[in-house]
């Protein structure tokens, strides 16, 4: 990591803090809701030593990053993506978005063009719409959405608790389980909060019908989190010639449960 800085100014002189390591293509991480770039560690191993240069950003309220009290709306996390692309000076990206990380992905796209964007992979992505609405009819009823926002207002570990067992494999270890659970309770709650509304009224339909750059979607049929019907299966629809691939069985938590397939797609799309 010689002479990269730890940490990119927002525009707004919040300071994001980066992990940047390895050499060569860069590969950009964006981390699901309440994640910090540390999750991708063991993949930043894997692709560091596939001869990829990794950027893997804190998100603005989590890990290492300052935690502001405002910017958690989407175009502030987009734009907060854009500041470090740019000013690592970062080129033929193949940006790999995780959850909540797909909403900032796509926004980027729409926002920014994708001249410096080779490729985009979309793992258990939460676009293109939640919420139901007239042209939406096959979505979340936005009261649905609420409970649940109130839910974890009031007590995010007991929520967490609710919604553990679908989110992970029941092979997946407790001391696993348990990282993520340190991880997501880190983050303060009034940014979990902002962060959970920003992806559920997040339409995104019309900028994932812009996107230009060859696009892979990996996306398990067993997602409690992001149900693949109204998730992954219609953001594939509205990207042009993307590839929809559907993991049999797997819940959410790709990274962590599927790691070595979704490191053999991810490589081999790259180099496809």
């Amino acid at each position: 990591m010689d002479g990269r800085p730890l940490y990119t100014t927002a525009r707004d002189g919040s300071k994001l803090f980066v992990q940047d390591w390895g050499s060569g293509r860069p590969v950009l991480l964006l981390s699901a809701w309440t994640f910090d770039a540390s999750s991708w560690g063991s993949h930043i191993v894997a692709l560091n030593d596939r001869g990829f240069r990794c950027v893997a950003p804190d998100r603005r309220g989590h890990g290492r990053s300052e935690m502001p009290s405002h910017g958690y709306d989407l175009d502030t996390l987009t734009d907060d993506v854009a500041d470090v692309i740019e000013q690592r000076d970062l080129r033929d990206v193949t940006l790999v978005a995780f959850s909540m990380g797909a909403v900032e992905a796509v926004n980027y796209l729409a926002r920014y063009g994708s001249k410096r964007i080779a490729k985009l992979v979309l793992v258990a992505p939460t676009t293109p719409f939640l919420v139901q609405a007239e042209d939406n009819p096959d979505a979340i009823p936005k009261p649905m959405i609420e409970a649940d926002l109130a839910a974890i207002a009031r007590d995010f570990p007991a929520w967490m608790a609710a919604n553990e067992a679908p989110f992970f494999l029941p092979e997946t270890p407790e001391i696993t389980r348990a990282w993520i659970r340190q991880m997501m309770l880190s983050v303060p709650l009034p940014v979990a909060l902002a962060c959970r509304k920003t992806i559920a009224f997040a339409d995104l339909r019309a900028a994932a019908a812009s996107i230009d750059r060859p696009t892979l979607i990996l996306h398990g049929d067993s997602d409690a989190s992001a149900p693949l019907p109204l998730t992954g299966a219609r953001t594939a629809k509205l990207i042009k010639g993307s590839r929809l691939s559907i993991y049999e069985g797997a819940p959410h938590a790709l990274p962590l449960t599927h790691r070595e397939r979704l490191l053999s797609d991810l490589v081999g799309f790259m180099a496809s």
